[in-house]
């Protein structure tokens, strides 16, 4: 079924403030089409975090956590006839399946009770870029125990230890747990995650993973290799403190390529259109790469195995 009018709420992260760039552009390319998007997020949030405030925002009125703390979740919900409200995990949860329940429900049943028009649905969120610490080959991440001991006061459920993951053990347990959240819940998933790993399967170059050590030996302009991914951007930034440049590093975020790829992917799951139709591309990608990243938002989009609602 297709629809061409959406008003449309995330409840989540930075993995949803990536869709600000192109998703309105995308949507409106597409003759017939509009959005109005809003969001409810905090950068790295994580579904316990999100209860946390909600159950602290009904004990007190005054206190207010969405929106540039203007706004409670309740009044955020109000604020508009929402015709989609997603969810999410975080990231850096999003593989630990444990980690996500009862807060997935509680908060659909928030959304539920106040939104009640509303279509829930959840986002699948993906693995991270293969030198991420976390995931690289011989990484030893573990949660550091300021996260745990804040987490635990939340409510979460997570135990320390190291990950002992890579991308694809990754975004297997990942999709596992999407999975199970949404057949708990009968909900309708935006594959994201699954269009990001079909980019990378199938693009004409993959990228190369490096020696970490690299990094310590690059001077102003040179970068590691970082084409072939959708995921991740390393620059060079002033330190505010020192005036002397360094390289940042960001590798489990959408860079344009993977923005574009995700407004695609949530124009055909939302909207019920082909990507076909859509004829905005940004000035920073080309144009076969655009029709390139189209064509794996459709097939994410058509092939990923929804829960039957």
């Amino acid at each position: 079924m297709s629809r061409e009018n959406l008003k449309v709420l995330t409840i989540g992260n930075s993995f949803t403030d990536s869709l600000v760039l192109y998703f309105k552009d995308v949507v409106e390319s597409v003759p017939g089409c509009s959005l109005h998007f809003e969001r409810a997020n905090h950068g790295g949030c994580e579904l316990h975090r999100h209860w946390s405030y909600i159950q602290n925002e009904e004990k007190d009125g005054v206190y207010k956590m969405y929106q540039d703390r203007r706004l409670s979740m309740r009044e955020v919900l109000a604020k508009e006839p929402w015709d989609v409200v997603t969810i999410q995990q975080g990231s850096h949860l999003s593989w630990r399946a444990e980690s996500y329940q009862p807060f997935a429900t509680n908060i659909y049943n928030y959304v539920r009770q106040h939104a009640p028009q509303a279509e829930v649905m959840i986002q699948q969120t993906w693995a991270y870029r293969e030198d991420d610490p976390r995931i690289r080959p011989g990484g030893e991440w573990k949660y550091d125990e300021a996260s745990l001991a804040r987490w635990k006061e939340l409510g979460a459920t997570v135990e320390p230890g190291p990950w002992h993951i890579n991308q694809t053990d990754m975004y297997n347990a990942l999709t596992a747990a999407y999975t199970k959240v949404a057949k708990e819940l009968n909900l309708r998933i935006i594959p994201t995650g699954f269009a990001v790993q079909l980019a990378r399967k199938n693009q004409p170059y993959h990228f190369r993973n490096y020696d970490p050590e690299l990094m310590n030996t690059l001077h102003w302009p040179d970068l590691p290799p970082q084409a072939g991914d959708l995921v991740g951007n390393i620059r060079w930034t002033k330190d505010k403190t020192t005036g002397e440049l360094k390289l940042g590093r960001d590798t489990i975020h959408l860079n344009l390529r993977g923005q574009y790829l995700q407004a695609c992917v949530w124009f055909a799951a939302l909207y019920g259109h082909k990507t076909a139709e859509i004829t905005f591309v940004p000035d920073e990608i080309a144009d076969s790469d655009a029709v390139f990243l189209r064509a794996m938002a459709q097939e994410a989009v058509d092939t990923f195995p929804q829960v039957k609602i």
